[in-house]
């Protein structure tokens, strides 16, 4: 559930009962199920949504692919246009401001790795910004992405990136378009050369953000003090995780110098104006140093008089922020202690006009960053006075637009620094898809201005997408799909069909959609079937759904076959109780209800571990030995299976005999198996004690249904040397005994007292 920027409005997914979800909305005051209302008509995958700004995100799979929608400010979604093969399998939105979305996506060959994206102003055409950035998991199992956004300056970033099994430090001054190492220090903290060359080495820095809110965590910069950039991490070819030192910056990056030799965190006092460094560490502490001159220098302070295990430190709120307050235990058993260090009076006095001077913002000396020259006033480095509320001064003038300034269009890559072609995917012409004749489209130059990005003039016309007038266009890469991505359907259910079209005028092509039932519906244009075209099966089978696209310069067409069934409650297997060796059955299974649709059989026949598998409800079968064979079939029906089992017996010989009963057996019947197999042990019992007959030359199997019937099975001997005795003889003696004493109507058994049956 996501609250709107609108305080009533209130965005949820509604979970469905097969495991799905709907995204619906509604006032808070009447979120009544009559008066929410679905702005996105299919189903989406649950735990997708994301409410951030003036976007909404939501995911929808279908066979087995992920896709990605984004409505930009609450308006109709679009589907989210990433690179054709990124096949993304996770994606995870890290920030929406600057108009603009900035996603990780994990795609379809990584594994502990993502690709940075960024996207035009509506959220729909992402371009790639940086592969293969590290991630790593939080302590609640989050997914936690390896960048981080320098505060108070737009489009600068530092991410690390997997670079041949190594992890790297880069830095972007123009929101993702170009990246770089980062020079290290030219000395250590003790004045020690560190001789560090790019681009076999470089600075190295971790970018974890504290999890404690009370920490600084690992990098830290402030909106009012954007030039200041505090970092742990190392210098080397790679991060490392136990080498950790402290640097800073106080020229937004371009530099940095190392101040601590292990991690601390730091904490910023008025404006930058003071800086307060404490030891991160898990023993306790009674010393922190500070800093005036933006980290050149470090003096230490105590400020407890016996050590505390600190927990976490607080500076008071408000840009003249003066007050810190250390929080922690004296012992791992005492109560909490808190510390207040109030350094108002450092700052004995206000900042006079001497007291600041002009810093410009650069990259490696260009000072139009982002489009712009931009020009922060503020307090030199050493001058202990106070400023005063809301003091940030900034003088901002744009820049001429340059290729600096310009990333590739969605489609396109670069090649080179500043070539962006059309990757081998993408057909340029496919952006004029929807255009009809008569109408223009913007044709891309290739290239797209940074968001954000304030230059002008310049080459700014030169990349500027041109007005094309549109060529009537045959509708081309017709598409037919269900809402669910399922080609199977129960009888009686809503089926909803999506009709896409990669190329035509969506407001001049009639579309017709044959159902192949004896029914079709047709529309003047795309507008009319944007939420699906909703259909309902009344009866099972396999539907041929027909979808045409017709314009005056040509047609095109997509086909899907839809299965409808209805769901499988019984199967009965028909078997021969008794068969003769080498002699072909049949083998039939009957399914409940009669037309349930397109049905799977799986028969398993004796030890055999794979089955057969037909689309037919009945096998053919031949017994090459004697003895009891177990029959399984399964059928399946969509996510429905079921089974029956039965045996066979099958002999060289036997003779067989029908038998009937007492017309008041049937009113004892009720027609299950359960019932049926001890009738039949009633019936071999009352067999056996009137004629005597060994049980191994006895089977009954009843029949289902009404009239109540069986039939009587006489068997040779198992043993073969007595069959080889008396053979067909013998058994023909057997047979007169149970013909004479069922004749005789000396067969009977007793069903419950007072309920005799004969057979």
């Amino acid at each position: 559930m996501g609250l709107d920027k609108e305080a009533d409005l209130v965005h949820m997914e509604a979970r469905t009962a097969d495991g799905y979800a709907h995204y619906i909305t509604c006032r808070i005051q009447e979120c009544a199920e009559t008066t929410r209302s679905g702005p996105f008509s299919r189903y989406i995958d649950t735990n997708s949504l994301v409410v951030q700004d003036e976007y909404v995100f939501i995911q929808a799979t279908s066979g087995g692919r992920a896709s990605y929608y984004v409505s930009y400010k609450r308006e109709a979604f679009a589907q989210i246009k990433l690179p054709k093969y990124s096949l993304p399998k996770d994606m995870h939105i890290i920030s929406t401001d600057e108009k603009q979305v900035f996603p990780a996506v994990q795609e379809w060959n990584q594994n502990d790795t993502y690709n940075l994206y960024i996207s035009d102003t509506r959220g729909v055409y992402f371009t790639l910004a940086l592969e293969n950035v590290k991630s790593s998991r939080g302590l609640e199992g989050n997914i936690v992405i390896d960048l981080y956004e320098v505060a108070g300056i737009k489009g600068v970033l530092l991410a690390n990136k997997k670079v041949d099994e190594r992890v790297k430090t880069f830095m972007t001054y123009n929101k993702g378009r170009d990246w770089r190492l980062i020079q290290a220090p030219d000395v250590d903290m003790k004045g020690n050369p560190i001789n560090c060359l790019l681009p076999f080495c470089s600075l190295h820095l971790n970018l974890q953000m504290s999890e404690n809110p009370y920490n600084s965590g690992s990098i830290s910069s402030k909106v009012t003090a954007p030039w200041l950039i505090v970092a742990a991490g190392n210098v080397g070819p790679e991060l490392s995780s136990t080498d950790t030192n402290m640097y800073i910056s106080s020229d937004g990056g371009n530099t940095w110098k190392h101040i601590f030799e292990e991690e601390y965190n730091i904490w910023f006092l008025d404006w930058g104006g003071a800086m307060v460094a404490m030891k991160h560490t898990s023993l306790p502490v009674r010393h922190l140093w500070l800093s005036f001159d933006e980290g050149r220098t470090w003096n230490k302070y105590g400020f407890t008089t016996s050590p505390l295990f600190v927990d976490g430190a607080l500076v008071e709120p408000g840009v003249e922020n003066q007050i810190m307050t250390v929080f922690g235990h004296f012992s791992l058993l005492s109560e909490w202690q808190l510390v207040k260090v109030d350094y108002k009076s450092v700052f004995g006095r206000r900042c006079t006009e001497s007291d600041f001077e002009n810093w410009h913002l650069h990259n490696q000396r260009d000072f139009c960053v982002m489009g712009e020259r931009k020009t922060y006033r503020k307090r030199r480095p050493g001058s202990k006075c106070m400023l005063g509320k809301d003091y940030l001064r900034t003088i901002t003038e744009p820049c001429l637009c340059s290729h600096w300034d310009f990333e590739c269009d969605y489609g396109y890559e670069r090649h080179g620094k500043n070539q962006c072609t059309p990757a081998f995917w993408f057909n340029p012409a496919s952006i004029s898809k929807d255009c009809g004749q008569g109408q223009s489209y913007l044709k891309s130059s290739g290239y797209r201005r940074i968001v954000s990005n304030n230059c002008t003039d310049g080459l700014r016309e030169q990349y500027r997408a041109k007005a094309q007038q549109c060529s009537g266009k045959a509708p081309q890469g017709l598409q037919l799909t269900t809402s669910d991505g399922k080609l199977g359907v129960h009888q009686g259910q809503n089926v909803t069909f999506l009709v896409h079209l990669e190329e035509g005028d969506l407001q001049r092509i009639n579309i017709q959609l044959d159902f192949g039932d004896g029914s079709a519906v047709s529309y003047a244009n795309f507008s009319k079937i944007e939420d699906g075209i909703k259909h309902v099966y009344k009866s099972t089978g396999i539907y041929q759904v027909v979808a045409y696209a017709e314009n005056n310069v040509g047609i095109d067409s997509a086909v899907l076959y839809l299965h409808v069934t209805c769901p499988v409650e019984h199967v009965h297997l028909r078997v021969p109780f008794v068969a003769i060796r080498n002699k072909e059955v049949n083998i039939s299974a009957v399914v409940w209800p009669l037309h349930p649709g397109t049905l799977t059989y799986f028969w398993w026949v004796g030890n055999n571990t794979k089955p057969l598998i037909t689309l037919e409800n009945s096998i053919s079968l031949t017994f090459h030995v004697e003895g009891t064979n177990i029959i399984t079939v399964q059928v399946s029906a969509g996510n429905t299976l079921i089974q029956d089992t039965k045996e066979v017996a099958v002999h060289e010989y036997f003779q067989s005999q029908l038998l009937s009963f007492s017309p008041n057996l049937d009113y004892h019947n009720p027609d299950i198996p359960e019932w049926r197999q001890d009738i039949s042990r009633l019936i071999k019992r009352a067999l056996i004690q009137v004629t005597h007959t060994p049980e191994e030359h006895i089977l009954v199997a009843m029949f289902s249904g009404l009239p109540t019937s069986a039939e009587l099975f006489i068997l040779p001997p198992k043993n073969v040397s007595e069959r080889r005795k008396g053979g067909k003889a013998d058994l023909e003696q057997i047979v007169e005994s149970l013909l004479s004493a069922l004749n005789q109507n000396l067969v009977m058994f007793e069903l419950k007292p007072g309920v005799q049956i004969f057979v």
